[in-house]
């Protein structure tokens, strides 16, 4: 099957609906007055309708990169709707530069939480929600607190602790001593753009090369929605955050049927201490894909893009 490139919903520049662009493109904002992009777009004429599916992305992505797996769920008859994390993609910066900085990662659970309970107010279920990586994060972390309650949810390669070389004690404490030492807000690596920087990334992301060049080619066309490398202090609280949320006992009381999809050869976050979570929580089904599979699961070569997305239809099916 030929790959379906990341695009732009309607033009390279899209911004919001509010600037006459796209009609699937509007605002949301939060509690605390931030304004987000939001993307809403309904289940396919054709099919019957199934409910309502809150997708959202990772670290440094936006909508425009998973418009082809949305367009998967709208054709199985899912309302789709996502919004751009706080911080990346059309929803602003929390640095002066293009580093991916948050002072806070609870904050973006709380994002969540909040534009749940107006989402779920919105329209008729059932209700779902996937998170992929930092997405699946917030969404278990929402889960756990008690802030969202949907009906099923799906957590994509979830970014439950980082791969890190030297393990997450020594990681976690060196990324705290880096922010210590100097601007929180400093990128912690420079991102090259040399041909052996760009392969290397590939291959942590995805076997479809054709996925990748355009999403290289993507981020040419709309650097403004486009983020470089984590601040220092992302990474601090990427290790605090992820710790309290592998430690916490609420974990345990999660009643929401969850799928986890991970990839083993993950080398971005850890899928060991993914399927440990897995194992904690009561109605959690656990998929593991092996070697041909890296970080972006929807995002992958056939076969394993379409396996991963018959794991998430066959699992919608017994649970709804």
């Amino acid at each position: 099957m030929a790959s379906s490139p990341i695009a732009s919903i309607d033009g390279p520049h899209c911004h919001g609906a509010s600037h006459g662009v796209s009609p699937w493109l509007s605002h949301w904002i939060a509690p605390d007055g931030w304004v987000h992009r939001r993307f809403d777009r309904p289940h396919m004429e054709d099919v019957p309708r199934r409910g309502r599916l809150l997708f959202q992305t990772g670290r440094a992505d936006m909508i425009e990169k998973y418009l082809d797996a949305i367009d998967h769920f709208r054709a199985q008859g899912w309302d789709v709707t996502a919004f751009d994390w706080r911080g990346q993609g059309g929803s602003g910066r929390m640095a002066a530069d293009d580093t991916g900085h948050i002072d806070d990662f609870d904050r973006l659970t709380r994002d969540l939480i909040a534009f749940h309970a107006d989402w779920v107010r919105q329209g008729e279920g059932p209700n779902v929600v996937l998170g992929h990586s930092m997405g699946g994060f917030f969404t278990l972390s929402a889960l756990a607190a008690g802030g969202i309650a949907p009906d099923a949810a799906i957590l994509v390669a979830p970014m439950l602790a980082l791969r890190s070389p030297v393990g997450q004690w020594a990681g976690a404490r060196f990324a705290r001593w880096q922010v210590a030492r100097g601007d929180p807000r400093r990128p912690a690596w420079q991102r090259l753009e040399t041909e052996a920087a760009s392969v290397a990334r590939q291959k942590r992301l995805t076997h479809d090369v054709a996925r990748f060049v355009e999403q290289q080619a993507f981020r040419r066309r709309s650097p403004e929605l486009c983020l470089g490398s984590p601040s220092w202090h992302w990474v601090a609280e990427a290790f605090r955050a992820t710790r309290a949320l592998r430690e916490d006992p609420a974990l345990r009381r999660i009643e929401t049927p969850v799928l986890m999809l991970v990839a083993l050869a993950d080398r971005l976050v850890d899928a060991r201490a993914a399927g440990r979570v897995a194992a904690r929580l009561p109605r959690c089904e656990l998929v593991a894909f092996g070697s041909g599979c890296a970080h972006e699961i929807l995002r992958e070569a056939e076969p394993m893009r379409a396996n991963a997305f018959a794991a998430i239809n066959a699992f919608l099916d017994r649970r709804l």
